[in-house]
């Protein structure tokens, strides 16, 4: 893989984790990470605003060419799912609209990128991102150690991907129907 910049980010209203991540030679290495703030005096829409806005500026002032997102899972408090729903759509807007390829990664995608181990603790994540990353503490708030988490994620999902199609031969084959069997799948997959 060439020379990527990702800007990782961990969504919410209150505060939005980023981080933004260079990989060259094979190389991480930390431009900057830090948060978004929102005060909870103010209004949900101008909240979003607020969001968006500071977004632009980040992508603005560091030119990433991906933006990795965490995805949103079971929150036991609905409000709290539909508004950091909406933090999450204005941030993909943002990265949309400003030419950047977004993914998203769940959480359990996420601890198994860093750690191995799907069920990690969180300390444990933020201890691997800070030796991944080769810094000398880790990364505070926990939003901003986060958003680094999810960059490296997409890095090494890329990379993977890389390594797969190194020694696969992918099919050219074109597909002509929406749903196959899997022994036609298996005869794409293997070009036979």
């Amino acid at each position: 893989m060439e020379n990527l910049r990702v800007l990782g980010i961990d969504p919410g209203t209150a505060i939005v984790g980023f981080g933004i991540i260079d990989y060259e030679s094979r190389e991480y290495k930390v431009v900057d990470y830090g948060f978004i703030f929102t005060d909870k005096s103010l209004n949900l829409d101008e909240r979003l605003l607020i969001i968006f806005n500071e977004l632009e500026k980040l992508i603005e002032k560091y030119k990433p060419q991906e933006l990795a997102i965490e995805e949103l899972f079971f929150f036991k408090n609905s409000k709290t799912v539909i508004s950091v729903g909406q933090a999450r759509g204005v941030i993909v807007l943002a990265g949309m609209k400003n030419g950047l390829k977004v993914s998203g990664y769940t959480p359990l995608q996420v601890k198994m990128g860093i750690t191995g181990y799907g069920k990690a603790e969180k300390k444990q994540v933020q201890e691997m991102v800070k030796r991944i990353l080769k810094l000398e503490e880790i990364p505070k708030p926990d939003d901003a150690a986060d958003a680094l988490a999810i960059a490296v994620t997409h890095i090494n999902s890329l990379n993977s991907l890389l390594s797969i199609g190194a020694s696969t031969q992918l099919s050219t084959k074109k597909i002509t129907k929406e749903k196959m069997s899997a022994q036609e799948y298996r005869e794409l997959i293997l070009k036979k």
